[in-house]
């Protein structure tokens, strides 16, 4: 059963590139503060009806990262949240805004060797279907990191324990602060 302290710590957004296991740890650290748990780009799914690839394919990035800004919005502004961000929602100034603001940012930093391995299978991924998924990754990263960064107010290694011990480790750090 979680703890009383829990109750007043604000609500906890994960960010980081696709791969990072922004949801898995996620799920985790909601189990552990006995939280809801939520990712975002799930929930663009579940409103639209419609894939991420899908969306990609129809109404380009852009489109996409306007329903996901609305999205972030909507979830951000719930209480008692646990929420995975996608890769790319740093990418859209208000959604770093109502994160930062709203929250504490944990940035699951991940080396592009380890992103490449969790995803290389995935076809979900519209960013990845190219000749060369590492470059991409590689591009990705350099763009979003200084993005990462900016809005996070922890920063956590990815490729250090399995997912339970991540979200402790981020329940720790929280804590002491």
């Amino acid at each position: 059963m979680p703890s009383k302290e829990f109750e007043t710590l604000p609500n906890i957004y994960l960010v980081g590139p696709m791969g990072a296991g922004k949801t898995t740890v996620g799920r985790h650290l909601a189990e552990l503060l006995g939280r809801e748990f939520l990712d975002s780009d799930h929930e663009i799914e579940r409103k639209t009806g419609a894939t991420i690839p899908w969306i990609f394919e129809k109404e380009g990035e852009l489109g996409f990262r306007s329903r996901e800004t609305v999205v972030i919005d909507e979830l951000t502004s719930r209480p008692n949240l646990v929420l995975a961000t996608g890769g790319g929602a740093v990418t859209q100034a208000p959604n770093r805004a109502f994160l930062k603001q709203r929250g504490i940012v944990v940035y699951l930093y991940t080396p592009v060797e380890i992103q490449l391995q969790r995803t290389y299978r995935d076809k979900n991924r519209p960013l990845l279907q190219v000749e060369n998924p590492e470059q991409k990754l590689t591009d990705l990263l350099s763009v979003r990191d200084p993005l990462y960064r900016e809005v996070a107010h922890y920063i956590i290694e990815t490729n250090q324990g399995a997912a339970r011990d991540l979200a402790q480790r981020i329940l720790s750090l929280i804590l002491v602060k």
